[in-house]
């Protein structure tokens, strides 16, 4: 007979996951108290770093189910969730998600909700890169300078040039222009190519 588990999460501590419990109760699920797992944690949280989820996998098994109320409680990702999602029908357990009308992701018209899902993330991205790109070439246009600022100065750069020409080691160009060594490799990197 297979198990039924309950993820609940919310962000903030101001935040209760009783709701997210009552709703999945009202549903007509019936989960025994050691098999709901409640977490606060942000949903920008990679799945696998959250410790509620990871306990939840310790305990299911193949022919267990697994309920949230929304698939933004497993994730704002929709690939984090998608991957979720395939790992969980791999090893034998459903996911049933009661915004979507209580459909099993892992059956076929769950998985072709996760496909539509998947298409609108996709879309989204794709805009941003496009609106990212858009802007830094109209700041680009006007004359801004992009990328993170230089640590060192035009003048303090020529002098580690020269400096290094002079064979003093990394380290103490470093101290003197009060930076690191990575900065002095790269400026040396410039220098040997």
């Amino acid at each position: 007979m297979p198990r039924t588990f309950a993820y609940a999460r919310v962000s903030t501590m101001e935040q209760n996951p009783e709701n997210q419990i009552k709703e999945i109760q009202e549903a007509g699920f019936v989960i025994e108290l050691h098999r709901i797992i409640t977490e606060t944690i942000s949903g920008s949280m990679h799945i696998s770093r959250r410790k509620g989820f990871a306990l939840l996998l310790d305990k299911m098994e193949k022919g267990d189910i697994l309920v949230v109320t929304k698939l933004d409680r497993l994730g704002r990702d929709a690939i984090d969730v998608s991957t979720t999602v395939a790992k969980l029908e791999k090893i034998g357990i459903k996911v049933h998600c009661l915004a979507l009308g209580g459909v099993d992701l892992t059956s076929s018209a769950g998985k072709m909700t996760m496909g539509v899902i998947n298409a609108v993330a996709q879309f989204e991205r794709d805009l941003l890169i496009e609106r990212t790109q858009a802007g830094l070439a109209r700041a680009k246009s006007k004359g801004k300078t992009l990328g993170r600022p230089k640590i060192l100065s035009e003048l303090q750069t020529k002098q580690t040039i020269q400096q290094l020409q002079e064979g003093k080691t990394i380290a103490a160009i470093a101290r003197n222009f009060n930076t690191s060594r990575q900065t002095i490799m790269r400026i040396r990197d410039t220098i040997n190519h």
